[in-house]
């Protein structure tokens, strides 16, 4: 039976690049260091649907702990990040001072289930949104910040319409701000790759 809820994909931003040059094990330990931070920040109506490379996809009944959730997390990357660009440079054997840089996808929608998995039109959406975001950064559909609405903590700076890949009309990006007006992550000049032009 299908089901409204907020539907997340995280995704390591150069990932491949990262591998080559550190190799598998430091690759492997950041895939575990993502994974083990995301479980322990969920809500008890959230979980991980499945792992995905280098990326995870999570489920929310609540799409307002889902943009808190995404939120938090990025919070806790930069401090990881801050603790990687201070530590020793020995420190490569556990990870300690290779950055972390997570980007995260957020869509409000009704996929379908099969079995513990989660398929369909939106969650194609939340894939192509999380390939749009920068590094750190929380980019949401605009149904998202609909349902959401004012919040406490948050602000949504739109990005305007984008074409994404697999879709033929453009769908409304938002950024996700945190309480203080910044967003995490890259800056651009407030558009995003494939920004649809009016």
């Amino acid at each position: 039976m299908a089901e409204h809820g907020a539907i997340v994909f995280t995704d390591i931003v150069g990932f491949t690049a990262l591998t080559d040059t550190h190799g598998d094990d430091v690759a492997l330990a950041l895939l575990e260091r993502q994974e083990d931070m995301v479980r322990a920040a969920l809500p008890l109506t959230a979980r991980v649907v499945k792992e995905l490379g280098d990326g995870l996809l999570l489920w929310f009944d609540d799409p307002r702990e889902a943009i808190d959730t995404c939120l938090r997390l990025q919070r806790d990357f930069d401090a990881v990040n801050e603790a990687a660009d201070s530590g020793p440079l020995g420190a490569i054997a556990d990870v300690g001072n290779v950055p972390l840089w997570v980007r995260m996808g957020v869509h409000w929608g009704c996929p379908r289930r099969r079995g513990d998995d989660i398929v369909g039109r939106d969650v194609n959406l939340a894939a192509r949104i999380v390939d749009l975001a920068g590094p750190g950064e929380v980019l949401c559909s605009e149904a998202t910040a609909d349902v959401i609405g004012e919040r406490a903590g948050v602000g949504f700076e739109p990005l305007g319409p984008v074409f994404v890949r697999g879709l033929t009309e453009p769908v409304p990006i938002v950024r996700v701000l945190s309480a203080a007006g910044e967003g995490c992550g890259d800056r651009t000049d407030g558009r995003v790759r494939g920004t649809a032009s009016r």
